[in-house]
């Protein structure tokens, strides 16, 4: 059950990535960062996905102090399949429509990565090498998801802005909201799943 929702909320978090870039709003830094390597050097966006996390599994190592977590590239390989996926399927289901099918789009796809991430998180499987760098942060700066999380997408800001990436409006609302949606939806998603992957207790036994 456990490595069920690992791998829906892999699924719903890109599912929302691929909104997001539907949504041509503009993506978060990260995801802008493989969209202007992909339109640029080529190759899909899930394709470098997997890549980058290869790289950044290498230097989660070298900050944390500890070995490479190599089932990184594990959750990596299936968010970018199922980045591609989406992509291909949603582009030829139906494409947003107006500024009001984007405005839809890029809200749905914020909250929806939101959701999946914390969903995958908690069964504390193998976080994407960017994900743990934000827990990295978090511990080694002695700070919150939100703080660490906005950190980080500044860093990938300028590295999305080098490379051409997708940069507007949405990406604003992500540095300034993902961090908040990821830190506000934690607790409740470790509450509810908690509720289907813990034992239950024998009545009576305290």
């Amino acid at each position: 059950m456990k490595y069920f929702f690992y791998v829906m909320g892999l699924l719903l978090l890109s599912l929302g990535i691929a909104l997001t870039i539907l949504s041509d709003l503009g993506t978060s830094p990260f995801d802008a960062l493989l969209v202007g390597l992909s339109f640029n050097i080529g190759l899909t966006v899930g394709s470098w996905e997997i890549i980058i996390a290869a790289i950044m599994i290498a230097g989660n190592a070298m900050l944390g102090w500890q070995k490479p977590e190599l089932l990184g590239i594990v959750t990596a390989i299936i968010v970018g399949i199922g980045i591609d996926f989406w992509l291909h399927t949603l582009v030829g289901v139906i494409a947003p429509v107006g500024i009001t099918g984007q405005i839809l789009y890029f809200t749905a796809g914020l909250f929806a990565v939101g959701v999946g991430t914390a969903i995958y998180l908690h069964t504390n499987f193998a976080p994407i090498p960017v994900d743990r760098l934000t827990l990295l942060v978090k511990e080694l700066a002695k700070t919150n998801l939100f703080v660490s999380r906005t950190a980080i997408y500044l860093l990938f800001l300028g590295l999305a802005m080098a490379f051409g990436g997708p940069i507007g409006i949405g990406t604003v609302l992500t540095v300034c909201f993902a961090g908040f949606i990821l830190n506000a939806i934690m607790p409740f998603t470790a509450k509810t799943l908690d509720r289907v992957l813990l034992p239950k207790q024998p009545f009576g036994h305290q």
